[in-house]
């Protein structure tokens, strides 16, 4: 497995920034009193190395898995975050993220496949999971499979820019006494070392918290969650560790108010080693 599948000379040749900002216009409405956060960026060998750990975590390094659809889902999982796409007729309560990821390759202009191209709907050709796996061997699909093996990068910069564009709303979701507090958790995460891996992971693993359809009991499980469970906390090792435990916090409370019927218990070993990746000593002690 090719650790850096697009080198910074693509990079720089697709028209792509060495850095990733983390802070870019945000046009929707927001409360004026919510404050500005400080413009981040993400260095170019930290974007490589996030690529390669969300790579990791979601396929454990075996690129068949760059496109799949898991048992009991109503859509297909694509990319290094299994970025989600829903065929037509089919919404489910999780929010759509692969359409967004072929329009913001497009903007790179980076070439796509051509059958994604010329599609003259947004959703997924596959009806049903049935439906994906006869197609599994069908030419698109290795053009996918090979074009999302191709883009890790670039896909690694849309996760950033999904953050950037959740920032504003989280804060404009939360009391107005809680801002302050979420704002200096986020900060505090972003200026440690490797600290934007478990933003951009974790924001990309369970959303960021802002839709109203991500609840069990109406509680939800994204970063504005964590960020909210989280205590005081000032950047550095203190402020990775203290983000993986509200992470746990908030997934064994996601279980907790799951149907049973899900049987959602059987994947917290698997969450929970995630989110063990997100500790200080794991993510600094090779730093």
């Amino acid at each position: 497995m090719k650790k850096i599948v697009l080198s910074l000379a693509i990079i720089a040749g697709l028209g792509l920034s060495a850095c990733a900002p983390m802070n870019q216009q945000v046009t929707s409405p927001t409360p004026s009193s919510i404050p500005t956060p400080t413009p981040t960026v993400v260095p170019a060998k930290d974007l490589n190395w996030i690529a390669d750990k969300v790579y990791k975590n979601e396929t454990s390094g075996n690129p068949t898995l760059l496109v799949v659809w898991n048992d009991r889902e109503e859509f297909a999982s694509l990319g290094i975050g299994h970025f989600i796409w829903y065929p037509a007729g089919n919404r489910g309560p999780y929010t759509e993220t692969f359409p967004g990821l072929i329009d913001y390759t497009k903007a790179q202009g980076v070439p796509i496949p051509a059958w994604l191209t010329n599609r003259p709907a947004r959703s997924a050709p596959w009806i049903n999971k049935a439906a994906f796996e006869r197609a599994r061997n069908d030419p698109e699909m290795q053009q996918l499979r090979s074009f999302l093996q191709q883009t890790m990068n670039i896909q690694a910069n849309y996760m950033s820019e999904r953050l950037t564009r959740a920032l504003p709303t989280m804060l404009a979701q939360v009391a107005p006494q809680d801002r302050d507090r979420v704002l200096n958790n986020y900060q505090a995460i972003a200026k440690t070392q490797r600290g934007l891996y478990p933003l951009l992971d974790y924001v990309n693993f369970k959303g960021e918290g802002t839709s109203p359809t991500e609840r069990y009991n109406g509680q939800g499980w994204g970063l504005l969650q964590v960020l909210l469970a989280m205590r005081p906390v000032t950047a550095g090792p203190q402020a990775l560790d203290e983000f993986a435990r509200a992470a746990e916090e908030v997934l064994t409370r996601r279980i907790a108010n799951s149907s049973p019927a899900r049987g959602e218990a059987k994947w917290l070993p698997g969450w929970r080693n995630r989110l063990n990746t997100y500790r200080a000593q794991a993510l600094l002690s090779a730093y």
